[in-house]
């Protein structure tokens, strides 16, 4: 392969990743994905036809983002979020560690429900508010928040987008998908819960704030709750017919916008900005310049490291690559590279991937834009979140909830 056609790429992509982790204007970001898969496209590295593959397969993905991140943005802005924390927030009227329960397996709910960046970008501060308002520390439950968004990101293909982009290659349905990772998910949650409780044993060992009164929780708008369970009953429906996510999610969006703009909740400039059109554009345009890269020698090396079956320690193999593939591309990267290679290998060889892409991605700030997201929501709303704390977390967590995740896929997982 020429120079150019290797050098281009390698340095859209980092261009790229440069852009998401500085995380500029819509503006900006879409300009500066349309400049790296232009200048990819020029070398010629792809043809036509692979192009056109590469948008057929993102472009569902895509629009699935857009209208998913329009139905979490109506949900907040309803009070769904408020509603829930306000239920949590009493039971941390007396004790930290009621709380932090509550607020731990709320987080995994709406990360598995709303996906990810709706736990990192709407969740987050109304835990933030539900921990001053009770008097305890924000600590434990902002990691939890954290932690959740990347590691209970399993259990549905529409939790994550590294999921959804996987999904042609597991052969599974929807409910599927699920029956195979719940039992996976489950174990996660266990681990992280008694990691996360031994981690902040001192702030959970602290009593609440008498003087802080716990308001009265809000109601919970009904619309909002009901139109998600269809969404999600949709999707399990959908799935086996062949139907997109994106059709039921956009649905879904059209049904919450009409019904908050109504109220007064939204406006039509307000949901369309919702929807990030673009980041939604940033996306296709990575997707072209890894796809580029995928025919050249990162492929190449990629390739040569992956294992020829789907033993235990095979599937180990694979999650570990995915986790530091994650870890220097970001997971969105590492998953349009790496899955459709492991393809062939069987849907064993792709669900241990996503357990490195998703569990693992949690393991550095750059493994995952959730975690830049959290650690950007945090510092708006008043909170310098450590550098070094998010490590001592990570480093002691991550190893062992992806150690168990993989054991358990290792039994339960068709192969």
């Amino acid at each position: 392969m020429p120079d150019l056609e290797v050098a281009v790429p390698a340095a859209a992509l980092l261009a790229l990743l440069v852009t998401a982790y500085l995380h500029p204007r819509g503006r900006t970001e879409a300009a500066v994905g349309l400049l790296a898969a232009l200048a990819t496209l020029a070398t010629g590295a792809l043809d036509v036809d692979a192009l056109v593959d590469e948008l057929r397969h993102l472009g569902p993905v895509v629009l699935f983002l857009v209208t998913i991140l329009v139905v979490g943005d109506v949900c907040g802005r309803a009070g769904v979020f408020d509603a829930a924390a306000g239920g949590v927030r009493r039971l941390g009227r007396d004790h930290p560690v009621p709380l932090f329960t509550g607020v731990f397996l709320l987080a995994a709910l709406v990360t598995t429900t709303l996906s990810l960046d709706a736990t990192v970008v709407l969740l987050t501060p109304v835990v933030l508010v539900a921990a001053a308002a009770a008097g305890v520390s924000a600590r434990p439950g902002a990691h939890a928040c954290l932690r959740m968004a990347n590691s209970a990101s399993l259990l549905f293909p529409v939790s994550n987008l590294t999921n959804l982009l996987a999904m042609r290659h597991v052969g599974l349905t929807f409910l599927g998908f699920a029956r195979v990772m719940a039992p996976v998910l489950v174990v996660v949650l266990v681990v992280e819960y008694a990691a996360a409780r031994l981690l902040f044993r001192r702030e959970l060992r602290e009593e609440a704030d008498p003087e802080h009164r716990v308001p009265d929780r809000p109601p919970v708008p009904a619309l909002p709750v009901v139109t998600v369970g269809l969404m999600l009953a949709g999707f399990a429906v959908g799935s086996p017919l062949g139907v997109e996510p994106f059709w039921v999610s956009g649905v879904a969006a059209a049904v919450l916008t009409a019904w908050a703009w109504r109220r007064g909740l939204v406006t039509a400039r307000q949901a369309l900005h919702a929807g990030h059109p673009a980041f939604a554009v940033f996306v296709l345009c990575l997707g072209v310049v890894v796809a580029a890269l995928a025919v050249g020698p990162l492929g190449d090396l990629v390739r040569d490291l992956l294992p020829h079956e789907t033993s235990y320690l095979s599937l180990l193999v694979v999650a570990l690559l995915a986790t530091v593939l994650a870890n220097l591309l970001t997971n969105l990267s590492a998953t349009l590279l790496l899955v459709p290679m492991l393809a062939p290998l069987g849907t064993a060889a792709v669900l241990a991937a996503l357990l490195g892409l998703n569990i693992g991605s949690g393991l550095t700030y750059t493994g995952s834009l959730a975690n830049l997201l959290w650690r950007r929501t945090l510092v708006r709303h008043g909170e310098r979140p450590s550098l070094r704390e998010f490590h001592r977390v990570s480093l002691v967590v991550t190893p062992v909830t992806l150690l168990a995740a993989v054991t358990v896929l290792g039994l339960v997982a068709p192969h």
